[in-house]
């Protein structure tokens, strides 16, 4: 009896090795990589251009009292314009993106006003403009940043020679430039150009979308002599919308930084 169960332990044993012979050796697994993960922090400049339009809410009133002579009239222009700035970004929690910035415009929304109550019209157009705030953004791609942003603007308007709404002669009375500040909110997208398939590092393109709008102005009819105001004025509070393109450059960027194994 004993015999037999060493014969049947012999075999069952030599069966387990045949059988682990047979099997192939453990295939070597790799850990994953995780996804790689771009360096947006820094400084950064950019330079481009765009068009806008800008709308503002008018009517005539007496110069000494702000009392209305006319009802409200929605008047507007357009045009193209150039801009450069600079900002700093700072990213955190691996796909956020904050930062701070500044920037300028410069060129010609050009429009037409008119002062119904005395009937003369003007060219007036907003020639430079200036803003700074901060914008938040979430990163779609490593190299993709989609953002919004918001702060205070400021803005340039040009004086204008007044002429007669029917007879588009000279009245003899002008008006002198200034400025407006308020605020601004937008918002855009911005890649590295190497999703274009170009190898530039550090190079970048955004396009954004930003709307302004600027405080209540009374603008003074002035005589050509004697620079004497009117006794009537325009009330304006313009509202601006750009859409620009820009080309931007990053100081510190890395691109997709891929851990080693």
């Amino acid at each position: 009896m004993k015999r037999i169960l060493l014969a049947l332990a012999a075999v069952a044993a030599m069966t387990g090795s045949a059988s682990a012979a047979d099997l192939g050796a453990r295939p070597y697994a790799k850990a994953p990589m995780p996804a790689p993960v771009a360096n947006w922090t820094g400084f950064y400049v950019f330079g481009g251009g765009g068009g806008g339009i800008w709308d503002a809410d008018t009517y005539s009133q007496v110069a000494a009292t702000g009392a209305a002579l006319s009802l409200h009239q929605n008047q507007g222009g357009d045009g193209w314009f150039g801009t450069v700035g600079a900002g700093y970004d700072w990213q955190f929690s691996g796909t956020w993106v904050a930062g701070v910035f500044a920037d300028g415009q410069f060129g010609s929304l050009r429009g037409n006003v008119q002062d119904p109550f005395n009937a003369v019209t003007g060219k007036l157009k907003m020639e430079t403009a200036w803003a700074a705030g901060v914008r938040v953004g979430y990163l779609i791609a490593p190299n993709v940043l989609s953002y919004v942003n918001g702060g205070y603007s400021g803005s340039h308007w040009s004086g204008s020679t007044l002429l007669g709404s029917f007879t588009g002669l000279p009245t003899g009375f002008h008006t002198d430039s200034f400025n407006r500040h308020g605020w601004f909110v937008g918002g855009g997208v911005e890649n590295n150009l190497n999703i274009f398939g170009i190898q530039s590092p550090g190079w970048f393109m955004k396009t954004e979308y930003r709307a302004a709008y600027y405080d209540r102005k009374s603008i003074d009819a002035l005589s050509d002599v004697g620079n004497v105001p009117a006794a009537t004025n325009l009330s304006f509070k313009p509202w601006v919308q750009t859409i620009s393109t820009s080309l931007v450059y990053r100081f510190n960027w890395t691109g997709p930084v891929v851990a080693k194994y």
